[in-house]
C-alpha cells in the first residue's frame, strides 16, 4: 500500500491519478490532495477518497471548502493558497507525490516534497525545465527517486531498464504534430484559438493543448530529458509519429533500437510510476497491432513549429534560460488564449524575451536565480507584446 499526496488534484493528471487509485485501493492510498480553484470538486474528492490534508489554491476559497464538507468525520486538515501545497507535498505520511500542478507553480512544492524525502512521481515538466540545476543535485542529496509520469518520458525510462549506465545513445522523442501538422505552413497566419484546441489525438488542458499545436511541448521535453537521462541535447531528437502508438524510443550503443508501444492512455505511464518497479495488471484495453495497421514517421517542420529551435537553443544556453523559454511561453500561450496575440506571435514573443536575456544568464543558478528569472520573463512578454508588429523571428 504506496500513500501517496496529489498536487494538482482536480486537473487532468490528477482525476486520472484517482482513478487509478480508485482501482486499485489495495495497492495506493491518497494521503493529501491539492486543487488549484475548482472547490466543488475537490470537496467531492476529498469525500471520496478521505485524505488526512487538503489544499486549495485560491485562499479566499478556503471557507467554501469548509463549509462543504463541514459533516465529515474525521475532518482533513485543511490549508490554502502556495503554502497550502507545500504542506501537502511534504505531508508526514505520503511516501510518493504525485506533481500534477500545471506551470512553474509546481516547482517550489515539488523542492518541498523532495527535501522532505518523499519520491517523486513526475507529471509537471517545469520541475526540471525551469528548476532542473536545482533538483537534480536535491534528488541526489535526499536520496528520492523521480520517477517519469509523462507518457515520452515514462516510455523511455521503461525502455532503460536493464540497460546498463553507459548503454544509452541517444533518445527518439514521438510528437502528435498536433493540430496543425497537416495545416501548410501559409494557413498558420489565419490560425484561431478554437483551431490550436482541436487536438487529433487527446484531450487535454487548454495551454498543453496550444504548447502541442506549435510543438513547445516536445521541446520542452527535450530539455526535460536532458536532466533526466543525462544526454546532451545533440543526442535527443524529436520525429513526428501522428498515430501516438510509439510513446518513445532509445537508441542503445550497438544500434539497437527499443521503443514503447501502447494506446494514447495517460494512466499507463502514471501507474508505471506509482507502482515501479513492479508491473500490475490492468483490464484496459490491450493494443491490437492489426487495429493499428501502420506506423509512420516524419522529420519536423522547423519552419512550421519554430518553438522547438528556440527550445534547443535555451537548454544548450543552460542556467536560467530554460526558466526565461518556460516562463515567456506560459504567458504567450495566456496571451494567445486571450486573443491579445495571433498564434505566430507565441514564438515570436519567447524569442525576443529570450534575446534579452542572454547578458543576464547565470550558468550556476539558484533557486532565487531561477524564481527571479521567471518573474522577469513574465513581466517582459507583457512590453514585448506591444511591440510585435516589428520584430520578426529568426528560425
Amino acid at each position: 500500500m504506496k500513500r501517496i499526496s496529489l498536487l494538482g488534484s482536480t486537473g487532468s493528471i490528477g482525476t486520472q491519478t484517482l482513478n487509478i487509485v480508485n482501482q486499485y485501493p489495495n495497492k495506493f492510498q491518497i494521503v493529501g490532495l491539492a486543487a488549484g480553484r475548482n472547490v466543488e470538486l475537490l470537496a467531492q474528492q476529498i469525500r471520496k477518497f478521505r485524505p488526512a490534508i487538503a489544499a486549495i489554491g485560491e485562499v479566499h476559497k478556503l471557507p467554501v471548502l469548509q463549509a462543504a464538507i463541514a459533516d465529515l468525520d474525521p475532518q482533513p486538515i485543511l490549508v490554502a493558497g502556495e503554502a497550502g501545497a507545500i504542506e501537502v507535498a511534504r505531508y508526514d505520511d505520503a511516501e510518493v507525490v504525485v506533481t500534477g500542478i500545471v506551470g512553474c507553480a509546481g516547482l517550489l512544492p515539488t523542492i518541498a516534497a523532495i527535501k522532505a524525502g518523499k519520491d517523486i512521481a513526475l507529471a509537471n515538466k517545469e520541475t526540471l525545465i525551469a528548476g532542473g540545476p536545482v533538483v537534480l543535485p536535491l534528488v541526489q542529496q535526499h536520496g528520492v527517486k523521480l520517477l517519469p509520469a509523462d507518457s515520452e518520458h515514462s516510455a523511455i525510462f521503461q525502455c532503460l531498464q536493464g540497460v546498463p549506465n553507459s548503454g544509452l545513445r541517444r533518445i527518439l522523442l514521438t510528437a502528435s504534430g498536433g493540430a496543425f501538422r497537416d495545416w501548410p505552413v501559409e494557413k498558420l497566419s489565419k490560425v484561431t484559438v478554437a483551431d490550436a484546441l482541436k487536438h487529433p489525438n487527446w484531450s487535454m488542458g487548454r495551454k498543453i493543448t496550444i504548447d502541442s499545436a506549435t510543438l513547445m511541448n516536445k521541446g520542452l521535453e527535450v530539455i526535460e530529458a536532458h536532466w533526466l537521462f543525462g544526454l546532451d541535447y545533440d543526442q535527443i531528437e524529436i520525429v513526428i509519429h501522428p498515430q501516438s502508438i510509439i510513446h518513445s524510443l532509445i537508441e542503445l550503443q550497438d544500434t539497437s533500437v527499443l521503443a514503447q508501444l501502447g494506446w494514447p492512455d495517460m494512466r499507463l505511464p502514471l501507474l508505471y510510476a506509482l507502482s515501479w518497479p513492479e508491473r500490475v495488471y490492468t483490464t484496459w484495453q490491450q493494443l491490437d497491432l492489426v487495429k493499428v495497421r501502420s506506423l509512420t514517421f516524419d522529420a519536423p517542420n522547423h519552419q512550421k513549429y519554430p518553438c522547438m529551435q528556440l527550445a534547443y537553443a535555451a537548454g544548450r544556453s543552460g542556467g536560467c534560460m530554460p526558466a526565461v523559454l518556460n516562463a515567456a511561453n506560459e504567458q504567450a500561450v495566456a496571451l494567445f488564449l486571450k486573443q491579445r496575440i495571433q498564434f505566430l506571435d507565441i514564438p515570436r514573443l519567447i524569442e525576443r524575451v529570450c534575446d534579452r536575456y542572454h547578458v543576464q544568464n547565470r550558468s550556476n543558478p539558484t533557486l532565487a536565480d531561477i524564481i527571479a528569472a521567471d518573474q522577469w520573463a513574465r513581466q517582459e512578454v507583457a512590453a514585448a507584446s506591444e511591440t510585435l508588429g516589428s520584430y520578426a523571428i529568426r528560425v
